[in-house]
């Protein structure tokens, strides 16, 4: 996590860097990239809940920047299936190998538990890769859809899985749970799979959101939702950074759109070692926000910035809908 930045006629200097270094990788952090030290008090009692009840969090594993800020408020994305991924993607933190073992199937309850003890009003599951297992490790997913449910019935869910190989049935086994959200991250621009996630395929990640979103606009002409309820949304997000032009994420988001995706997050790609792949560019504040007001043109909602990742404030942005629906 940084540190708070002095209020100095260092900030002046910084200002001045610029965000492009020698190549194409990026030098420096713009002053923008700023974070907050968080209330360690309340920090410290989610981590210790986390611990307490043998819990994994893509907050923790994967250094999001926004760790401080969601601890600090009680709040955290839970991640299942262990913490080591069957894939290496060169964007991402969490550890990759051979998980080993199966599946902790009390998992999902101490998780539902964690729920209704930090009191969420929306609750985020995501999880490793694990091409390992048959399933993808969907009917895990499914658990804890169901055991959150009863654990803290008002609270919404929202799932955040990994693209299980195009597996049709993986994927409608998390979507018979009905998670008020079904997100599956794109993470970049097609051009840029091959050197960014070299194990996922474009056309399969698309093709997912596009199944569920189908199911879920299906299920809605069942089973009509009451007033203020939108169905099972469908979710996805990428980083920006990484290399790819305004041109290619148009070309992304005009998919998303067809398939009918209805929330698209948009965040900095922030390098979290060495060892992972550089940051091409930082993009500036008013750029991000040119992305909100591209998707309102497309009755698309964008939620963009910096420190925007898929589960930031998702709560918020699922009530926003429903608050417009209504």
């Amino acid at each position: 996590m940084n540190q708070k930045a002095r209020r100095s006629g260092s900030d002046a200097r910084e200002k001045a860097q610029p965000t492009v270094a020698h190549g194409s990788a990026v030098d420096r952090k713009p002053p923008w990239l700023k974070v907050t030290l968080p209330s360690l008090d309340a920090f410290r009692a989610t981590a210790d809940l986390i611990d307490e009840l043998d819990l994994h969090t893509v907050c923790t594993e994967a250094g999001c920047p926004n760790r401080g800020e969601c601890f600090s408020g009680g709040t955290a994305t839970f991640l299942i299936l262990g913490d080591r991924c069957t894939r290496d993607c060169r964007f991402c933190a969490v550890q990759h190998g051979t998980p080993g073992g199966g599946v902790d199937d009390d998992e999902p309850r101490r998780l539902a538990q964690a729920a209704a003890r930090l009191r969420l009003r929306h609750v985020v599951v995501t999880s490793v890769t694990r091409d390992d297992l048959s399933d993808g490790g969907a009917r895990q997913f499914a658990a804890a859809v169901t055991q959150v449910r009863a654990a803290v019935p008002a609270a919404t869910i929202e799932v955040l899985t990994p693209d299980f190989r195009g597996d049709p049935t993986a994927r409608e086994t998390v979507l018979a749970a009905a998670p008020d959200v079904f997100n599956h991250n794109l993470e970049t621009v097609p051009r840029l799979y091959s050197s960014i996630r070299p194990a996922a395929v474009y056309s399969r990640s698309l093709e997912m959101l596009r199944r569920a979103a189908s199911w879920a606009n299906a299920d809605l002409t069942s089973r009509p939702a009451p007033p203020g309820e939108v169905g099972t949304i469908v979710k996805t997000g990428l980083m920006l950074g990484l290399g790819e032009t305004r041109e290619e994420v148009e070309a992304v988001l005009d998919d998303c759109v067809e398939a009918g995706v209805r929330i698209v997050t948009l965040g900095q790609y922030l390098r979290p070692t060495a060892a992972r792949a550089p940051v091409h560019r930082y993009v500036p504040p008013d750029e991000f926000h040119s992305w909100v007001t591209w998707g309102e043109e497309r009755d698309l909602t964008v939620v963009a910035g910096p420190f925007v990742r898929s589960s930031y404030r998702a709560g918020e942005t699922l009530a926003g809908m429903r608050s417009e629906r209504r």
